[in-house]
């Protein structure tokens, strides 16, 4: 019979006599997540350069790399992610009188910091750095210590299995359908014990497909050079697209691997999948470079070698920007902008179309000008909770920038109108528009759409991504359907 989490309390009363000694895993288990690759990420997160060393101490066993990893990761017990449901009949087994053992493969490091944090295991059972404690390790350690009395035991994967078979009582926590229905052929009164959640749409969340109408910029070039209707180049831009999404998804994977202790510290960013504990960090060191190469095919396939070049160029800087570049000031704006102004770069490379210098100094600014308010959204939150960031930020940016941060993003879009007006009085507009008069109304229009969005950022209401804020903003709309006339009588 499987049961919830919350009702594990009713299955220690069943007709199998609870052992005295109550052992139970902690990966999968206690914690959501895996602390081994939490700990590899932290540790790659701080000093990418220890990714040189891991393949001499993996040479030395399993055991050895988790502890050569665990002692300089750090990480921090308070801040992962526990199985509440299962820690609170932990602690109700406890008050009986139990004797409540962590039993782990991972590092003692690790384990030892957790049950430090958590206040009520009585022994802990771990890797040392020497032997690997699962499978039947984890059983010989086991027994020795009840000194061969009977024990229940609490796991989640088939490592478990040695130390179910030895068990009085298996609990399995969250396990796949087959390895569920084996265990039951080998303890029949075995309980499974379930958290409900959404594995698929948690795992579509992880790919931000929200995040990809920023790929929309590659439509840019098609567009502005009057050739969309031309279905071949179309479809060029298409696969450009899809691209540059697949490629986008997998830059977000990596970006929320290497920040899971601060999102789970950001009052919004802690319902991330990775972070939550929802999708487990295994799955998305696989995914994204599944969605990198997902992204190069098409690019190779369906698009020219120059565009390739273009988007292995923009995996490889997004990867930069996630793992280093958004620490430094300035430069994390710069590189957004520049990372944007690659996409309308291969947007006009795939359609085969010229990219005007005159689009390109104009989306510069713009879109610099975006960057700037995406960090001023940022601080303005920071300032109204009093000048204390509720959470660690790997942004090095401190209230007393938000002035300067807001003169630099106000004059960059303002720079972008003047561009556009300078654009409308010369002499390039007058080969693709016929009235180009009418783009003068774009003006007023655009520094309308700037001052607006600045001052939602100063009143602390726009949405910290103001490319997302735009895609839900009807006034944005509004002001999109206006422009698309004013190009449409121009031309």
């Amino acid at each position: 019979m499987d049961i919830s989490i919350s009702d594990a309390n009713v299955a220690a009363g069943d007709a199998t006599a609870a052992a005295d000694f109550l052992c139970s895993d902690l990966d999968g288990s206690i914690l959501l997540i895996d602390s081994f690759w939490e700990s590899l990420l932290a540790l790659l997160g701080k000093h990418f350069w220890y990714v040189l060393l891991i393949p001499f101490w993996a040479l030395r066993g399993k055991a050895a790399l988790k502890h050569e990893i665990a002692r300089r990761a750090q990480v921090n017990a308070a801040h992962l992610p526990y199985r509440a449901e299962l820690i609170s009949f932990l602690r109700r087994e406890k008050s009986t009188g139990r004797k409540i053992i962590l039993t782990t493969g991972a590092d003692s490091t690790i384990a030892r910091s957790v049950a430090d944090h958590l206040g009520f295991f009585d022994h802990v059972l771990a890797s040392d750095g020497v032997a690997n404690l699962t499978g039947d390790k984890k059983r010989e350690a086991i027994q020795s210590y009840t000194n061969g009395r009977a024990f229940d035991y609490v796991g989640d994967s088939w490592k478990d299995v040695p130390v179910w078979k030895a068990a009085n009582r298996a609990i399995l926590v969250d396990p796949s359908e087959s390895l569920s229905r084996s265990m039951k052929k080998i303890k029949p009164d075995c309980r499974v014990l379930e958290r409900p959640r959404e594995k698929r749409a948690a795992f579509w969340k992880s790919l931000r497909p929200h995040h990809w109408v920023k790929n929309l910029l590659v439509f840019v070039p098609i567009v502005m050079a009057h050739d969309i209707n031309q279905l071949q180049k179309l479809w060029h831009v298409l696969a450009a697209f899809a691209s540059f999404s697949l490629c986008a998804s997998g830059v977000y994977i990596l970006n929320d691997l290497f920040d899971l202790e601060a999102d789970r510290l950001h009052p919004e960013k802690k319902s991330r999948p990775f972070a939550s504990g929802d999708v487990p960090v295994l799955t998305g060191l696989l995914v994204a470079p599944f969605l990198f190469s997902a992204g190069f095919v098409i690019a190779a396939e369906f698009c020219s070698a120059r565009f390739l070049q273009i988007i292995v160029i923009y995996a490889a800087a997004t990867t930069f920007y996630s793992v280093y570049g958004k620490r430094v000031p300035v430069v994390d704006v710069l590189l957004l902008t520049a990372l944007y102004l690659l996409r309308i770069l291969g947007g006009g490379v795939a359609a085969e179309v010229p990219v005007s210098p005159w689009l390109l100094a104009f989306s510069m600014f713009f879109l610099l000008s975006l960057a700037f308010t995406k960090r001023h959204a940022e601080l303005t939150n920071q300032e109204m909770n009093g000048g204390e960031q509720p959470f660690v930020s790997k942004r090095d940016y401190q209230v007393g920038d938000r002035g300067l941060v807001q003169q630099f993003g106000v004059t960059s879009g303002y720079l972008s109108v003047l561009v556009l007006a300078l654009y409308v009085n010369g002499r390039e507009v007058t080969a693709l528009y016929r009235h180009p008069q009418w783009i003068w109304l774009a003006c007023p229009m655009l520094l309308f759409w700037i001052s607006r969005v600045w001052f939602l950022a100063n009143r602390g209401k726009l949405h910290e991504d103001p490319v997302i804020f735009a895609a839900m903003d009807p006034v944005s709309y509004a002001l999109g359907g206006l422009l698309l006339l004013i190009l449409f009588a121009a031309a």
